[in-house]
Order: structure tokens, then C-alpha cells, then sequence
């Protein structure tokens, strides 16, 4: 599904703020593939999800999805392709709108806009049935401003929003990182439970070590701009923590306690 084949992204080139953000990155995601991706502070995990939804382009490499070639695709153009969810509570939707409208302007996201109803009477109702499915009693309050909502209450919203159209792929940007412990947790079972239900290859980026044992079928560690660690099935499964914290230690030239990731609950 997704076929990342040695990018590079430097930032700042010739200059004393020259940052090699990406080394030549290869990865390889098949369809259904939901990839926890960790590692330190600039190790590259924002860089790479930016450069998959086209923020900016990068230097070398080719980005293929679903067998098509979108490296030189422009953001907007990749819209109906992936979906997004942001740390940011604040970001992903359009606070000073309603719910629903939140919701149909999701629904034709890459589509040309119309003079037509911007909710029409049908697609109501199957908002109503799709929010119900949060159990957060968003249903009875498609009327009311995004902007009103709690922060896991608009992160559900956004990861519902991201998954309308059944994006070829799902990017979930450390989007637990800005809620409370108890909220991550829902809105960490509620990605779970969209990304199986939709089928959709996902590449989730956390801090959280434990989560990224918990969560998905496949983790990978990045460090300086590519992939140092790749585990997956059954070895992910008996995976510890303190396992991977030896693994980074055995093949990061990054000293460990200068990574605060390793730190993480």
C-alpha cells in the first residue's frame, strides 16, 4: 500500500542549520499494515509523515501509494488519498463550525465544491448513526460548535473525520500526546477499533513506548533520519519494554540518556 523508497529531506542546506531530517528512508507497508513508528527528539518521525502528505518534497526518493507515484503530488491533491490526525486537539477540524458541517466537509474532502446543501437530509442521518458509534453522546450535539468540544472529544471527531471516505492511508501524528492519560486511552481504543473496522493501513508516531507495544501489528524505531529497528507478528507481540530500550541502546549511536522517549510510561 505504501512504498517509501530511500528519501532524503535536509532543511536548511549549505547552512550551520543544515539538518539531514531523513537518510535515505525505505519502508514498505502492505494493505491493512497498522506501523507504530518511536524514537527520539529529531529523529526523523514527523519529517517522514509530512513528506507521505506532501507538507514538503523532498530531496530523493519516490513516495508510491497504493501503486500510484505521488512524490511530486501537491498536498492538496493527496487530501482524498490520506487522512490525518494532529497532536493538536485544535487542529483537523474547523472550530467555529458545527458538527455536522465538520463532518460533510470531511465527506468530500478532494472533491470540487457545488452550490448545493452543505448537509443534506440523508447525509444527517448517517452522521447521527456514524457519531453514535463513539459512545460519546456526540449524536445529540451535531448542531453545536466543534470549538465547544472537549480535546478528546475533538480528536474522536477528527479520527472519525479522517476515516470517512476510507483513506488509502491513515496518519495518526502522536495525536494521544496533548490529553490526559484516561482520554489517550479512549481515543487510542477508538483508533483501534476504526482502523480494524475500515481495514485501513495506518502508521501511528508515539512517544508512549508501551502503546507502541500495545497498538498495531508492526513497530518500528527510527533514529537519525531512517530505520533502525523493524519488529512485527509474534515477536511484537512478547515484546517488552526493557527490551526495547536494550535494542535502542544496542543500535543507536544516540546516548541513551540523553533520549527522553526512553522515559516514557
Amino acid at each position: 500500500m505504501l512504498d517509501l523508497q530511500s528519501i532524503s529531506k535536509t532543511f536548511n542546506p549549505g547552512t550551520i542549520n543544515e539538518k539531514k531530517a531523513l537518510n535515505g528512508l525505505s519502508l514498505h507497508l502492505d494493505p491493512g499494515d497498522f506501523v507504530t513508528v518511536i524514537g527520539g527528539n529529531g529523529a526523523g518521525k514527523s519529517t517522514m509523515l509530512n513528506a507521505i502528505a506532501g507538507v514538503w518534497p523532498v530531496d530523493e526518493g519516490r513516495i508510491v501509494l497504493d501503486g500510484k507515484d505521488i512524490t511530486a503530488l501537491p498536498e492538496h491533491k493527496r487530501a482524498s488519498l490520506i487522512g490525518r490526525v494532529f497532536q493538536d486537539p485544535m487542529m483537523g477540524t474547523a472550530p467555529n463550525m458545527q458538527l455536522e458541517e465538520n463532518l460533510a466537509l470531511a465527506l468530500r474532502r478532494g472533491e470540487k465544491r457545488g452550490l448545493r446543501w452543505g448537509v443534506t437530509r440523508d447525509e444527517r442521518g448517517s452522521y447521527h448513526e456514524v457519531l453514535k458509534t463513539l459512545g460519546l453522546g456526540l449524536e445529540d450535539r451535531m448542531t453545536a460548535k466543534v470549538g465547544l468540544l472537549s480535546g478528546g472529544q475533538r480528536q474522536a471527531v477528527t479520527l472519525l473525520m479522517a476515516s470517512l471516505r476510507k483513506p488509502k492511508l491513515l496518519l495518526l501524528d502522536e495525536h494521544t500526546a496533548a490529553l490526559d492519560p484516561a482520554t489517550a486511552a479512549k481515543v487510542l481504543e477508538l483508533s483501534d477499533k476504526i482502523v480494524a473496522e475500515n481495514k485501513l493501513t495506518t502508521l501511528m508516531i508515539t512517544h508512549n513506548m508501551t502503546d507502541a507495544i500495545a497498538h498495531g501489528n508492526r513497530l518500528i524505531m527510527m533514529n537519525e533520519g531512517h530505520i533502525i529497528l523493524d519488529v512485527r507478528g509474534e515477536e511484537k507481540q512478547h515484546l517488552t519494554k526493557q527490551e526495547l530500550v536494550e535494542k535502542f541502546a544496542h543500535l543507536s549511536v544516540t546516548a541513551l540518556d540523553s533520549d527522553q522517549v526512553l522515559l516514557s510510561k
